[in-house]
Order: structure tokens, then sequence, then C-alpha cells
């Protein structure tokens, strides 16, 4: 890890200017500078660069950052390459912490795999292009499969020799240890004990991470080469660092790309993807030959939303289409859907045709997968009634996955079109199936939560020492009913509110409550909450007014302070974890010297954390020179002493009101409507919240009536 002191030497160093230029033509405008984003397709610049707050911003895509952000955003790398990065651009030495025994263990052995990795790497290419028999056998393929020279050496492919042991014998003559050789799957055991390669005889596939690291291969047989081989490809086995489900061949190469063009290809194989290339297509990847995951799924999410699937046009392709359909769509992708021509592949079609040929070929004959699965199931089920009705339930169920409602809707109207139906038959069947997947959901969860709670007692059971009761003090800050992170789903809107485990005990740093997680952004609490969060990281450490103590002196009151003692006097906290981390950090450290909350978010190894920090201090609108000439502009620093107490009452007041109508929509549980005591306890939480709600609204200035049982 890399510590602190040298986190700052690398952030004062980093000029957001000088960084983001490298990559985007910026010109002067004002006090800031503008140009195209690099994330996206734009011909008027949206994208702004702030030299005095560090942070640059597109007002259109709404990416941005400050200057380990861009980076990140634009290289793919994780937050400590990105500093590593930055570091390595301004000469800086890279003091890393030392790590705790297991973490060194851990990471000596993924090193010393990938360290592996990168020798067979260097070895099989060496041997394609030093080898008589690489030259002679490996290249003479690649050739006549048409791959340039330049897409061999890009994708750095390579050939292994007919020798069952030739990678074993020269990795032990170099130093490399049999155990990495066996861990990586480079090579197995024989009954008695000896190295055999796995990859003989074939034309080597290097599988890259993200970051470009050789994690795996794959090894294609050739015919002259090979004898009894039973196997046409053979693939790295799992290890420590590979695992084949979170793994998209060509996702290295292709990721700039995919952003650039917010579109995403995805073919079978390996062939697949560099023939697309060498066409001049790069926004492509595979899924090596496997069924697509949701891990893969949500590596391409994390580029675009929008993806093409290209498959063979035989019926093996047809059905691989099918299949994957569904999942994408529950990742809330875009999906369409192009089948080459019979008889062709990607590898074949990509050949015959160059870039913009095979790019007007994909816009024409692709199809929305709504359109390509009816017309495809139509012509199977014919006049069939049993197979139409097959046909439109498994069309229903397509639709019911997609979490956004608005594009279910567009969907079931369009698909109602097509099949001749009345929309409102096909409304109430996704309603219904959506229903009986959020049961499924919530039974899931609560199978769950009881095997936790279960492993939880035996646990304890075992070390005979009983669970420490919650101070009174923690009970207080947490007077809501709590929800367990780890064991508690996200809730969307649609869904019925569900209980958690009473009987769990929760950490001070969970915070359990009625209101669902997830679907909230548009609520006003949320937004109170957001506001709040944007004071404290601006001016966290600022002194918003003082206060006279017992001994009459006057003593500073921070923002920081005024919000945490705020929400506690209160007993509320905010309904965020990362919101609630936020808080927790600010405090620790407010008393350190120097602490300056803006800088201090800004550069927080947590990328969620920073990432919030960056859109918090972030202004689209600033105004000119000549609009602020000669008056006097009140900035929010200066009337935080009136600010931040509006905003917290403001807060108070809808966290409180949102908080009690989903209390009461608990109760339409079964589980909670048919227990009276859970009810009891319900209600009781419900004048609780009553209580608080009260002198609120006095001191907001609203008129109340009280109930009459206070």
């Amino acid at each position: 890890m890399i510590d602190q002191a040298t986190i700052d030497r690398i952030l004062d160093a980093a000029q957001i200017v000088d960084v983001v230029s490298e990559f985007v033509t910026l010109r002067r405008r004002g006090v800031n500078y503008i140009g195209l984003c690099p994330f996206h397709n734009e011909k008027t610049p949206s994208f702004s660069v702030s030299p005095s707050k560090g942070l640059c911003k597109c007002f259109s895509c709404g990416k941005g950052g400050n200057v380990v952000h861009f980076i990140m955003e634009h290289e793919q790398l994780s937050y400590y390459e990105a500093l590593k990065w930055l570091a390595n651009k301004y000469h800086i030495e890279v003091k890393e912490r030392e790590l705790t025994d297991e973490e060194k263990q851990a990471h000596s052995l993924r090193e010393s795999l990938f360290v592996v990795n990168q020798f067979a790497s260097e070895y099989f290419q060496d041997i394609l292009y030093n080898h008589i028999d690489g030259q002679r056998i490996g290249m003479t393929y690649l050739r006549s499969r048409g791959f340039r020279d330049d897409i061999i050496k890009k994708f750095q492919l390579g050939y292994s020799t007919d020798s069952h042991d030739a990678l074993a014998r020269t990795a032990k003559q170099k130093g490399y240890q049999e155990e990495f050789l066996v861990k990586t799957g480079l090579c197995y055991r024989k009954d008695d004990g000896s190295l055999r390669d796995r990859f003989w005889g074939r034309v080597i596939f290097p599988v890259h991470t993200l970051s470009g690291k050789v994690v795996a291969f794959g090894g294609r047989v050739l015919s002259a080469a090979t004898k009894n081989v039973q196997m046409k490809y053979v693939n790295s086995p799992e290890s420590e660092i590979y695992h084949k489900s979170r793994e998209l061949y060509g996702i290295y190469f292709a990721k700039q790309e995919i952003v650039r063009q917010d579109r995403c290809f995805l073919v079978e194989g390996y062939t697949d993807v560099i023939s697309m290339h060498q066409s001049g297509i790069e926004n492509v990847v595979a899924s090596s030959g496997t069924a697509l995951t949701p891990d893969q799924i949500r590596l391409i999410h994390r580029f675009t939303n929008n993806i093409t699937v290209l498959y063979d046009g035989d019926g093996a392709g047809i059905k691989a289409s099918i299949r994957g359909i569904d999942m994408l769509l529950e990742e809330g992708m875009n999906v369409k859907v192009c089948l080459l021509p019979d008889g062709d592949d990607p590898d074949s079609f990509a050949r015959k045709h160059n870039a913009t040929d095979y790019q007007a070929y994909i816009n024409e004959h692709e199809v929305d997968f709504i359109r390509f699965k009816t017309n495809l199931l139509m012509e199977e089920a014919g006049k069939d009634p049993i197979k139409r009705a097959s046909l439109i339930s498994s069309i229903v169920k397509s639709i019911s996955v997609i979490p956004d409602a608005i594009v279910r809707s567009v969907y079931t109207r369009e698909c109602s079109q097509l099949l001749q139906m009345e929309e409102k038959v096909l409304i109430e069947a996704v309603a219904k199936l959506m229903e009986q997947a959020q049961e499924n959901k919530f039974k899931e969860n609560q199978r769950k939560q009881q095997q936790a709670l279960r492993a939880q007692q035996v646990s304890q059971e075992k070390t005979e020492s009983p669970a420490i009761p919650a101070s009174p003090t923690e009970k207080q800050e947490s007077p809501v009913p709590q929800e367990n992170p780890t064991t508690s789903p996200t809730t969307s809107t649609d869904a019925q509110p569900e209980a958690p485990a009473t009987t769990a005990t929760a950490s001070a740093d969970e915070y359990l409550s009625y209101i669902p997680l997830e679907g909230n952004e548009q609520k006003v609490f949320y937004q109170r909450e957001q506001a709040l969060i944007r004071m404290l990281i601006r001016y966290g450490e600022k002194v918003m007014c003082y206060l006279e103590n017992e001994n009459g002196e006057e003593q500073p009151l921070t923002v920081i302070e005024c919000i945490s003692s705020s929400l506690k006097e209160d007993e509320l906290q905010f309904h965020s974890a990362l919101d609630r981390r936020i808080l927790k950090e600010a405090e620790t450290h407010l008393q350190e010297p120097g602490f300056v909350a803006e800088r201090y978010f800004l550069s927080h190894p947590d990328a969620d954390i920073s990432k919030l920090a960056a859109e918090m201090v972030s202004d689209r609108y600033q105004l000119s020179k000549y609009h602020s000439k000669g008056q006097k502009i009140i900035t929010d620093e200066e009337r935080l002493y009136e600010l931040v107490p509006r905003l917290l009452i403001d807060f108070k007041i809808s966290i409180v009101e949102e908080d009690m109508k989903h209390t009461l929509q608990a109760l339409n549980n079964p589980d909670i409507y048919n227990d009276p005591q859970k009810c009891q306890e319900i209600m009781k939480h419900y004048q609780d919240l009553q209580k608080i709600q009260i002198p609120m609204l006095q001191k907001a200035g609203a008129r109340v009536v009280l109930p009459p049982s206070l």
C-alpha cells in the first residue's frame, strides 16, 4: 500500500491541466479550460477543467473528478495504479507501507503467478518468431488466417512446440519454481511426479486482465502439428488469479474504444476478436466460448450500456444469443442482436469485409431483442396455439427482468403490437412475474438472514463468549430499526418494504431503517442529505459560529461538529452508508492539525468517496467578472451560521416523514401483520417518530396540531 505522505506528494505535484492536456486539447475560457470530452463523442466542448480546484468535469456525460479520477477513468486503472502512473510522470518515488504477513503472502503468491505467466507469454512469443517450428507451423497458420504481423504482435500471440515438457524445462533452468508452474495451469504433474506442459503443439492466445497483465492462456491445436489430440482448444484452469467467469478476451485492447464509441460488440472466440480488430473494429470482446456470466456483463457495463451480440448464423449461434439476452437485460443493458450470413462467423466475415462495410452491415441488420426473439420464435411456433402461448410467456419473462420501469413499458407496448395482443394482458403478466421474483428474493433473503443468525449463534456457543450488549449511547444513536448490509438485500421502490431481523445485533457502523436503501435518489430527504454532505465536504473544518460554554468562554463550532451533534440530538443518522462513513471519518480527523475536509475526501483511497467529493465541490456555473464587478457576492461560506442549521432542520423533517411512511407500509408485510408483537413494536416506533417530528416542525416554524395522546 502507498503511504499517505507519498499520496500527498503525488497530489501536490500533479497539475490537472498538465495531465488532462496530454489527452485533450484544451483552451482557456475565463479562469477555467474547456475541451472535447475524451469519454464520449461530442462536437461541442463540454469538458471543463478547473486549475484552481484541481478538478475536471464533463457536463454532458457527467464523468470527471480530480487528477487521479481522470487517469482512472481514461486509462481504466485502479486507484493505486493511477497514483503510480502520476508518480512515474512526475518522477516521484513511491513508498509503500509494509504489509502484514498474511497480506504479504497473498500478494507474493499473486505476483509470483503473474510473473510466471509473463515469462510464459514471452517464451511462447520467442518460439513463434525465433524457433524453426514456430516459423514453419505457428506463423504459417496465423498468416493463413489472414492475420498481419502487427496484429500478431499486438495480441502477443505465440506458439508451443511438440515437446511435452519444453516450457517446464526452460522455466526451471531460469529459476522459476515448479509450484507456480502448476498453480498457473501452465504445467501439470503426471502420476510419476514429473511435469508436463499443458499447451504443447498449439498456437497460444494470451488472456489479459483489464490492466494488461497476462492472466491465462488459450491454445489451439494444429492438425499438422499434433496427432491423436481430441480437444481443439485447451484453456488455463481456474487459479488464484484467473476466474474464467470474470474475464473477457480482448477487454484490455477494447476498453478505450468501447468508451469512445459507447458500444460493445460481443463475439464468441479469440480469432473473432483479432479479425475484427484487424478490420478496424476495436470495441469488441469475446466470452471465450463459455456461456456469458453476470460478472462478465458487469465488466462490460463499466464502460457502456449498449451491447450488440454478434454470433454465427447457424442454429447454435442463435440459441446462444437467446440464452444470454435475459442476463444482459437484467443488468440494465441495451441489447441488440446481429446474426451474420449463414456460413459466416465474425472471423470469416471480417476477413471478407473492411471496417466500413462491416459496420454498415451491422447497422443495417442489427435488431432489437424483442423483434429478434419474436421473429425467431414465431417461425418455430407457426400456427400452433400452444407454442405461441409459450413464445409469449418467454418474451414476457425477458421483459420482466428489465430494471428500468420506462424501458419495460416501451418494450411491453412494442411487444403488444408485434404479437397483436392487448397491452393490458401483457402488463398484468409482467407485473405478476415481477411480483413473483420479488417474493422469491424476499424469501431468499430471509433464508440468508436465518443462516447468518444460526452461524453467529453456533460461533458464539463454540467460543462460549456471550454477546456484549450495545451501550445505551449506541442504542440512542440508532432509534429506528436497523438494517444489516451484509444480509439485507437492496430493495427497489417497487418492492414491498420488508422488516429487518429484530434479533440481530447492529454494530455502531450499521443503520437500519424501513426506508429502502436504493431508489430514493429523487426523494426529498435524500436530496437534503446530499446538501448536508456537500457542506461537510466543502466547509467541514470551517468555524460556523462561536458558542459559550459553562464558564462563559466562547468555543468555536465547526460545520462537522454542528452536523454531528445536531443529528445525535434527535437520534438520527444519514440514510446512506457512504454518507455515514464520510461523517464518521470527518469527526475522527477533525482534531488533526492541518485537516481540510475537501482535500481529505478528494484524495480518499476509496474511489466512491473521492468521486462523490469531486461531485460535491464541482460548480457547473460561475459568475463572470462583468456580473460580479462592483457587487458584493455573499458566498455560502460567509453564511454557514444560517445555512447549515436550515439544511439540518429540513433534512430531519423529511427523513422522519419518509421513515414514518415506510414504517406504516411495513405493516402490509404478512409476516408482520400476523405477528401481534411485531405490530406493536412497529406502532411504538411510529409513535416515537411522532414525538421526534413535532418539536422539529415547531422549530421550523410550522403550525402543529398535537395528537390527543401527546
